[in-house]
Parts: structure tokens; C-alpha cells; sequence
């Protein structure tokens, strides 16, 4: 299992580093990523984006966060599709999406999560690499501010979105004492780049009653109604390429199966290009059912314009 876990690995590094290979071709043949043969690219700065969040929307790895996805500007649509893989000690969790954002104004997004429970299915009589499927449909919209145009302010720019999750296991949700298999996710942040510092910082207020974002189903014995939840990014721009940062998700403790752990991270963000990023990470993902100090590498690559 640990060298499926590290192909996967390899495979996600291989699509950016092809991307880069497409890019460097490209221009050694005269063209560019604003050639007229490919799709319009906008003004944005590459990173001001976000990447892709583990539920699909623009953001950080772990957060959403006010940027609208895609690199569209007022009269420009954008999109983005991505995969991802998160590797843990007793559990690993592949997904794939993608997001539109229209006019930098709405982004709509779609993801699907598969999280597998290698023995730890085994040992709750589920069967070993037992999987738990999610899909979440998400949208955002942007109230006011721009993230980048607006330096000569403190004013961050501010969006809010919602995502609705539907879980394929409502038998075994039930019985771990979950109230649903499906839920909607409430929320509101604010982005803030100080562009001359090279710093970008992200807060994010969300509603939620998921248990472990969804994959444990929604509500439980312990709550069953909506928390608001803090979730924190902050990231530096080493350069226009490269970014490093550090998130923080709070969890809330609906299941009395378990205690729910708040979530951390800190990752590299790497964009050669506006039309390819990739994203590692080491998580802090707690507890999770039977299964203490839930630690491992995310790894995520995006593509888009």
C-alpha cells in the first residue's frame, strides 16, 4: 500500500513538471501562454489565485478563501481542474475536480473525494480498503474588493460561498451516529495581499455540521446543529513562482465515536505558469476515528487558464 501511495505521489509531481516541459517547448518555438492560439490569459499574478482546497474551492490546501478561481478578470471567464492525493499512516484520500470563475465575480466548482480505510476498515469489520465517496458541489461569490487592484487600502477582499456534500455510505453514517448523509456548508472570508510585503493572509468563518468536512457524514449523538468555525492561511510570495505558508482549520465534535481534531498545514505552492501549479503540503490531520496523530504529505496538481 505504501508504494501505491508513493506512485500516486510521483504521478502528481510528473503532470506539473510535464506541464513545464509544454510551457519551456512553447517558448523555445516563439509562443506563449498569451499567444493567440490559446485561451485569453488575464492580468492576474500568478498565486493570487489560490490553488485548489480539499473540497474544490479557490484557496488554500486545508481553506477556501475569498479569490474567485481561474485567472479571469471583470470580462473574462477562468477555470480549473485539479487532482489531488492526501497520504496518512492508516488512511489515504484521492479526489478530483474542477472550477469556473466567471468574470471574477461567481466561481462554481465540483469535487469528488474517496477516502479509503486501509486496515483501519478491516478492523471495524467494514473490510479492508473500505471507501467512503463524497461529491460537493460548491459556489462563491465576491461582495467587494480585489485582492490585488486594491493596495492603496485595508480594505480585503470578501466572498461568500456555500458547499453541499452527499455521502455514498448513509448505512454505515447511521450507524457510527451520524444524523445525515448529506449536508451544506456555510461560510464567509476575507483575503488580504499586502502586495509590497509579499504576504497574503486569509480568514474564514464557516457553519458546518460535517464531521471529518463530510466524510463522516453530518450531525451526530454529541450536536446536531450548525457551528461556526475559524479557519486560518497565511501565505509568503518568495517570488512571482513560489509561495510558502501555514493554514488552520477548527473542527467541530458532533460523533461521540471520536474526538474531532482542528486541522493544520504548511505547504509550497509552485506556479511556472498561469496554466499549471503544484501544491505539497504536510498535514496535521489529528484524530481520526480509532486513529491517532493522523500526519502525512498532501500533494496537488492544478491546471487550468
Amino acid at each position: 500500500m505504501q508504494t501505491q501511495h508513493k506512485n500516486r505521489m510521483a504521478w502528481l509531481i510528473g503532470m506539473a513538471l510535464a506541464g513545464c516541459l509544454v510551457s519551456s517547448m512553447a517558448a523555445a518555438n516563439g509562443t506563449s501562454a498569451s499567444d493567440s492560439s490559446m485561451p485569453t490569459v488575464s492580468n492576474k499574478l500568478l498565486l493570487t489565485g489560490g490553488v485548489t482546497q480539499v473540497e474544490g474551492s479557490a484557496g488554500g490546501g486545508l481553506t477556501p478563501w475569498a479569490v474567485i478561481g481561474g485567472y479571469g478578470t471583470g470580462d473574462e471567464i477562468g477555470a480549473n481542474a485539479f487532482i489531488t492525493h492526501v497520504s496518512l499512516p492508516d488512511y489515504h484520500l484521492d479526489e478530483v475536480g474542477a472550477m469556473v470563475g466567471l468574470y471574477n465575480r461567481v466561481e462554481v466548482s465540483f469535487a469528488q473525494q474517496r477516502f479509503n480505510t486501509e486496515q483501519v476498515g478491516a478492523a471495524l469489520g467494514l473490510g479492508q480498503g473500505f471507501t467512503f465517496q463524497q461529491n460537493i458541489v460548491g459556489v462563491k461569490v465576491r461582495l467587494f474588493g480585489d485582492v490585488v487592484l486594491d493596495q492603496d487600502s485595508w480594505l480585503p477582499q470578501v466572498s461568500i460561498g456555500a458547499q453541499h456534500k452527499q455521502n455514498d455510505q448513509a448505512a454505515v453514517l447511521r450507524f457510527i451516529g451520524a444524523k445525515s448523509d448529506q449536508g451544506t456548508d456555510y461560510y464567509v472570508n476575507a483575503t488580504k495581499l499586502f502586495l509590497s510585503q509579499s504576504l497574503l493572509v486569509n480568514a474564514t468563518l464557516r457553519f458546518t455540521k460535517a464531521n471529518q468536512i463530510g466524510i463522516l457524514g453530518f450531525g451526530g449523538d454529541r450536536n446536531n446543529s450548525y457551528k461556526p468555525e475559524f479557519e486560518g492561511s497565511v501565505a509568503y510570495l518568495l517570488n512571482r513562482n513560489l509561495a510558502i505558508g501555514a493554514e488552520y482549520r477548527q473542527k467541530p465534535n458532533n460523533l461521540g465515536i471520536a474526538k474531532e481534531d482542528d486541522w493544520y498545514d504548511a505547504f509550497v505552492a509552485w506556479a511556472p505558469t498561469k496554466h499549471v501549479s503544484l501544491t505539497l503540503a504536510y498535514a496535521d490531520l489529528g484524530n481520526i476515528v480509532i486513529k491517532d496523530r493522523q500526519r502525512g504529505l498532501y500533494a496537488s496538481v492544478q491546471v487550468g487558464f
